[in-house]
């Protein structure tokens, strides 16, 4: 029986656009540090070795002290790691693999599978690899490796690590590489692989019995299902001839940041109250990233503490992203704004804000923020410079 941990898709270098500069150096050290907590693992559960199916990092242009730190990380594992690489990290001249600071400095226990087919981790034990030569490949990289291989000696575990999407989750047939899943069932029931470990899908998956996702250890998308795994898995091969082996997998949480969709109707202070209160009970803000979709009807004054609210959370959690095309609150009554008492140029602008932020224009779903200077006036500016108006007015009266 061998056991290792099954990881993918650590996309060391990772940046999001809607983090602060702050958040992203915490995201971004969150990435290498995962690589820690896998190996605790992996010395907790008596594992082998820790397998990484692609994706170790995002790009190849990483700086110097990046790479340094994700060595570094790896240097703290006591077991052997094997680093297969995808299409985010392929091999290639240009490539992260081909630098003089990856060849000189990785760990002696740390192994690049740069070569398609088989690699002894041990006797009895062998990985078989498909790393990517390019980003684009244009059929599928796993069948012509299993075509190659010849029977494994008996009592002989094989894990085939490959990296891709597989055709039963490309339904529209939209990669020409994407693995046959028939392929990996047909390899697994003759027994020449044992067990199929893949990354590229972020969330934990299992395609079929025998045939795993692990996720990515630190979530990276609000779509994901599931992320924030890695996989303890046992192998045992079959008792005498081929066949398939007993496979048992168990997901571990490792991750430290999670994404948060939060969408809700708000129509009135109480509803504000309950959604203040959600965003109050969430466990480790500052590694939470909130996505949030609001609709409703609000009076000005409840608009203006619902801004108000939303800032104080802002300040503490990791990011409240806030896309406009998500969001559709809109403004009724006028009493808020004439308890202010304003008259002359205020007046009049007042009046043709709240006429323009009736309209129900909305800004391009592109835009990151509600506000961008030199965007054309809309709904939605003449709605936010009805609140900042008001928050204004109403402060300087106090």
């Amino acid at each position: 029986m061998v056991r290792f941990v099954h990881t993918a898709d650590w996309q060391i270098g990772m940046t999001r656009r809607f983090l602060s500069p702050e958040a992203q150096a915490r995201f971004a050290a969150a990435r290498i540090d995962v690589v820690r907590r896998l190996g605790r693992l992996a010395s907790d559960e008596g594992c082998d070795f820790v397998l990484v199916c692609g994706d170790v990092f995002e790009h190849d242009q990483l700086t110097p002290q990046t790479l340094r730190r994700t060595l570094e990380a790896l240097r703290a594992v006591e077991v052997p790691v094997y680093l297969l690489p995808g299409n985010h990290d392929h091999l290639g001249p240009m490539s992260v693999w081909s630098t003089s600071l990856m060849s000189e400095e990785l760990p002696d226990h740390v192994h690049v599978l740069d070569r398609p087919g088989v690699h002894e981790v041990r006797p009895g034990v062998e990985i078989v690899a498909v790393p990517w030569q390019g980003k684009h490949p244009q059929e599928d990289l796993v069948g012509p490796v299993l075509d190659d291989l010849s029977d494994p000696a008996e009592g002989t575990v094989r894990v085939l690590a490959a990296h891709g999407i597989v055709d039963l989750l490309d339904q529209e047939r939209r990669h020409r590489a994407a693995i046959p899943t028939d392929v990996l069932r047909s390899s697994l029931d003759s027994g020449l692989v044992h067990y199929v470990g893949l990354g590229d899908r972020h969330s934990r998956t299992e395609v079929a019995d025998g045939i795993w996702y692990s996720g990515a250890p630190e979530p990276t998308a609000w779509r994901e299902v599931s992320p924030g795994d890695a996989l303890v898995v046992e192998v045992e091969p079959p008792a005498s001839g081929r066949g398939r082996g007993t496979v048992r997998v168990t997901p571990h949480h490792v991750a430290a940041w999670s994404f948060v969709t939060v969408e809700r109707r708000v129509d009135g202070d109480a509803d504000i109250d309950a959604l203040d209160a959600e965003l109050a009970a969430l466990p480790d803000k500052d590694r939470v990233l909130v996505h949030l979709g609001l609709r409703g009807t609000l009076g000005l004054a409840q608009h203006a503490r619902l801004e108000e609210l939303l800032a104080r959370h802002e300040d503490v959690l990791g990011a409240l992203h806030r896309p406009p095309q998500h969001s559709d609150l809109v403004l009724a009554g006028d009493d808020d704004i004439a308890e202010l008492g304003l008259g002359g140029f205020l007046a009049s602008a007042v009046e043709d804000m709240r006429s323009m932020a009736g309209t129900g224009d909305q800004p391009d779903p592109e835009d990151e923020a509600a506000f961008a200077a030199g965007r054309p006036d809309d709904g939605s500016s003449a709605r936010d410079a009805l609140q900042l108006l008001y928050r204004l007015a109403r402060g300087g009266a106090r």
